[in-house]
């Protein structure tokens, strides 16, 4: 509409009541305008908007409140009718934006997106095999079934994604869980930000933010004192490994990487990644990998001291082999009938669910307490580094963290740990003078 528009007087209902029968327009915006449409006994609001083709779509808003007050839903008055007409004209051209390149992209499938992302990086990482299938479990149970699947992503809001988060919790999961699932949730959501930012508006990220905020009260989880274990118990536990290793045939690769976890207190993932050069026999030394946490690319290797016996325990898995090869192998199997299987071939480990039937083994040969887990070999070697007083810094460094974290989760073994180094400088600071001669007991 290139002319100007007649401003109509629309703002009361006496003034509504004088306007002939028709349409009646006032000026919002350079390209949005409210309308009233008079009719017989009573008007209604109409909302127009240019569009990016030059010319205009408009859409009925509500009741004028000609005859009926105004209850802020269905009969608007002039103020009422003006505030949903922006908001209404707003999400159409966020509906126009959302579709410009094809259908509007949804939970669902940002989701599934997401998914395919996961597993296909996975995939990359462990040369073509996947494993465990967390994301797509977790997203496909708690997401997907869920109403919100089917909602547009420039149309949703932080309350629907709260509403989404309680009733998650509603189910009885551990708080632990669903912080889990409510991390690949925002993860995926964020990937779609990225990929469609040209389609989404720009508070899309800080929507999401705000909708998957953990409601509960934030805390840092201390390792648990059951999980660090005194070095006493980390030798039964290898001896163990090793009595499990025989009995089973597992021909020292089993006692290998519990070996390895308890020297180095590197997370599975890296361990099961280093190779036969990572071992550094004259220097007692092992190049651990960077952890793959977090989200920037992290290269190189950090050097881990360890003892003579390590070394000597790893000599059968490096003796004649390239320094390219893995370090830490395993024997791959095939089922050949229902009650016999066959080796197949040597590989490197996988997951670390290929572990956890024989560490419960393990554990239960040591008399370890039921719940200890492998992750309790890394709590034991940070705390044994702070007892022994080396600095934050240093037993950050050594195990692919950093201080905040160290502060954060092992402050009790910190503060022990000072104290001891503190108590080695306090001297005698006085002597009693020769003159004072200390008093006898009278009797009575």
């Amino acid at each position: 509409m290139g002319r100007t528009i007649a401003e109509a007087p629309l703002t009361t209902r006496s003034a509504r009541s004088r306007l002939q029968h028709g349409m009646h327009w006032r000026t919002l915006s350079a390209e949005v305008h409210l309308g009233y449409r008079k009719g017989i006994r009573s008007g209604k609001w109409v909302a127009r908007w240019r569009t990016p083709d030059g010319g205009y779509s408009q859409e009925t808003v509500g009741n004028a409140d000609d005859e009926l007050d105004a209850d802020g839903e269905v009969t608007l008055n002039f103020a009422q009718a003006e505030r949903q007409a922006r908001d209404l004209v707003e999400l159409r051209r966020a509906d126009e934006k959302a579709e410009r390149d094809g259908p509007a992209p949804t939970v669902r499938t940002a989701a599934e997106a997401y998914v395919e992302a996961y597993e296909a990086r996975h995939r990359a990482m462990n040369g073509g095999s996947l494993g465990r299938k967390a994301a797509r479990g977790q997203l496909t149970r708690h997401v997907l079934t869920d109403v919100i699947a089917e909602a547009k992503l420039h149309e949703l809001r932080r309350d629907e994604l709260r509403a989404w988060r309680k009733r998650l919790a509603d189910r009885g999961l551990a708080v632990a869980t669903v912080r889990r699932i409510c991390n690949d949730f925002r993860a995926a959501l964020n990937a779609a930000a990225e990929a469609h930012h040209s389609r989404l508006p720009a508070a899309f990220p800080l929507e999401v933010k705000a909708g998957l905020a953990s409601s509960e009260q934030s805390y840092s989880p201390v390792a648990r004192e059951a999980q660090v274990l005194p070095d006493a118990d980390v030798r039964r536990i290898i001896a163990a490994a090793w009595e499990v290793d025989g009995e089973f045939r597992w021909e020292g690769d089993l006692a290998r990487l519990v070996i390895v976890l308890a020297a180095t207190g590197a997370r599975f993932s890296q361990v099961t990644r280093l190779t036969v050069g990572d071992v550094q026999a004259a220097q007692c030394r092992l190049m651990v990998p960077a952890s793959r946490k977090g989200k920037g690319k992290k290269v190189g290797r950090t050097g881990v001291p360890v003892g003579e016996d390590v070394i000597d325990a790893l000599r059968p898995a490096i003796a004649g082999r390239v320094g390219s090869a893995t370090l830490l192998e395993r024997w791959r199997h095939k089922q050949t009938s229902p009650t016999v299987w066959e080796r197949v071939g040597r590989g490197p480990w996988g997951y670390s669910a290929e572990f956890s039937g024989p560490w419960k083994e393990i554990t239960v040969r040591a008399g370890m307490p039921a719940g200890v887990v492998p992750y309790a070999l890394r709590h034991s070697a940070i705390v044994r580094g702070l007892r022994h007083g080396l600095p934050i810094r240093l037993v950050a460094a050594l195990h692919d963290t950093s201080s905040a974290m160290i502060e954060q989760h092992y402050s009790a073994f910190i503060v022990s740990a000072l104290d001891e180094i503190a108590a080695r400088a306090v001297v005698p600071l006085t002597a009693m003078p020769a003159s004072v001669q200390p008093l006898r007991a009278v009797r009575t």
